[in-house]
């Protein structure tokens, strides 16, 4: 058989399975957007469009017989039990198990369901004149507050630092007082002048590195410390998880496991 007539071959198996395109409805089109695929969806995701594929490896095992071809898959192809038949990506319609063997059953497509067909984006919802760009977080960064070389500790305890030193060296002291008042000289801002000319796109300067000054950065922290104590995920099952522990004769751990580094089975056991 030629090239061409094989190609005509393939064209017409193809217009028998494959339906040909034609216009959606409004109402299709509005349902490929919703959580559950449609009748359509389905169909797009696990059908194929090249319904000729393998039909050669097909003709072979109904001529020589399924054993007979097995031995000649294993001395012919290259990698025989390879799970994606060497495709770079696999077909929409090849499952592959993601659970232990003894759930056969559980088992996943490609990009099924297609992404096509998930629910619609969930966008971030912003308050009135909240920039959603402004994504910097030096400016709320408050556990890294205190690191800096010019902003050792809170200034309240610089002062208490100061009032010790007054004791024993007032001289020192009143030098030290001095720099805390003035406080960090380093990152005074260009007051909203740039190169450019003056700009006030943004009150505050922190968002241009050039207008960043300790002021301000100072003022958004203070916007941003936290204001209570934080609480450990398992608060309030405290005896459940002693109960758990004493059940089994293990030693109960002070808190309990952080259930995010669980890693589920399929997430271990996936090949793609």
């Amino acid at each position: 058989m030629s090239g061409n007539n094989l190609k005509k071959a393939g064209e017409r198996v193809a217009k028998t399975v494959l339906r040909p395109p034609r216009a959606v409805t409004v109402a299709e089109a509005k349902a490929k957007t919703i959580a559950e695929p449609t009748r359509i969806d389905t169909k797009s995701a696990t059908t194929t469009m090249m319904p000729w594929k393998g039909w050669i490896s097909r003709m072979l095992e109904d001529t020589l017989g399924k054993e007979r071809y097995e031995k000649m898959r294993e001395v012919v192809f290259f990698m025989p039990k390879d799970l994606y038949d060497l495709t770079p990506a696999p077909i929409p319609s090849k499952k592959i198990r993601i659970s232990k063997p003894e759930f056969p059953e559980v088992k996943a497509a490609y990009r099924y369901p297609s992404p096509g067909s998930q629910p619609i984006v969930r966008e971030p919802e912003f308050e009135e004149n909240e920039d959603p760009y402004d994504t910097g977080y030096f400016k709320r960064d408050t556990r890294r507050r205190y690191l800096s070389s010019e902003q050792p500790a809170p200034p309240m305890v610089q002062r208490l630092q100061v009032e010790l030193l007054e004791a024993h060296a007032p001289e020192a002291a009143a030098e030290v007082k001095h720099a805390l008042e003035a406080g960090p000289q380093s990152s005074r801002g260009n007051k909203g002048v740039f190169a450019t000319g003056p700009s006030d796109f943004d009150p505050t300067g922190l968002r241009a590195t050039m207008s960043v000054n300790w002021k301000s950065l100072n003022e958004s922290l203070d916007a941003n410390m936290p204001n209570h104590l934080p609480t450990p995920v398992w608060a309030g099952h405290e005896d459940e998880i002693k109960a758990w522990y004493q059940e089994r004769n293990l030693p109960v751990p002070i808190g309990a496991y952080y259930s995010a580094l669980k890693v589920p089975v399929e997430r271990r056991v996936a090949r793609w």
